[in-house]
């Protein structure tokens, strides 16, 4: 604390805005793993209770146990627009079954595109600020070592003396805030690239499940 108070009025705005990026970069990072942690133990479950139960209305009655995962949220939506075709079916006095010729088959694919698009939006949200942390604080942290370099060689002007003294509290600002820098963008590198791992991963598990459900409607409702 008393050296940030000794620093120079741009270095201390330089670690300011690396202090910010730092701890915002640190938050995000703590509720991502607990969110991909739930989201993927929740998809465990949910798939291993979808192919145990089989009965589509059975498993809409419990989708609320498994709320963290994204596979609920396309099995909502697919069996929200089944159910609406299959309320047509009732309609022209075909009770559980669903026609082609109304683009039965399409219209449920695409409310499994919409859920899967909204489902990586929301796995995604909060990432990008851990992609800029990482590509621009080593940069921000590099202004403040030019800055406090510039600082140590103004002390030599001024003075007439390369001591010790005279270059010291400026080559110290630069070595800082080129530690902050790097303090702050590594993490935010690191956790960037571990969610996009993971978020990669459960896409490939929404788009697995759009495919089986898809499947099992086209077996079990659709009318040829």
């Amino acid at each position: 604390m008393t050296f940030f108070a000794g620093t120079g009025l741009v270095v201390k705005l330089v670690l300011l805005i690396l202090l910010y990026f730092s701890v915002v970069s640190w938050a995000i990072i703590f509720y991502k793993l607990l969110q991909v942690h739930r989201a993927n133990s929740e998809s465990e479950r949910f798939l291993e209770f979808f192919w145990k139960t089989k009965r589509f209305d059975a498993i809409n009655a419990q989708v609320d146990r498994f709320a963290n995962s994204p596979l609920t949220v396309l099995f909502s939506e697919g069996y929200g627009e089944l159910k609406k075709l299959m309320d047509r079916g009732e309609q022209k006095e075909e009770p559980d079954v669903i026609s082609t010729d109304l683009g039965g088959i399409d219209n449920i694919s695409r409310s499994l595109r919409r859920a899967t698009t909204s489902e990586i939006t929301r796995l995604e949200k909060y990432t990008t600020f851990l992609a800029t942390t990482g590509a621009t604080a080593p940069f921000i942290g590099l202004f403040g070592t030019v800055w406090g370099i510039m600082t140590a060689f103004k002390g030599i002007g001024e003075t007439g003396s390369a001591s010790l003294a005279v270059v010291a509290p400026g080559i110290a600002e630069a070595l800082i805030a080129t530690a902050i820098g790097l303090v702050a963008a590594i993490p935010a590198v690191m956790g960037y690239n571990h969610f996009q791992h993971k978020i990669r991963v459960l896409i490939g598990e929404m788009d697995s499940f759009s495919t089986e459900f898809l499947n099992i409607v086209q077996r079990s409702f659709a009318k040829k």
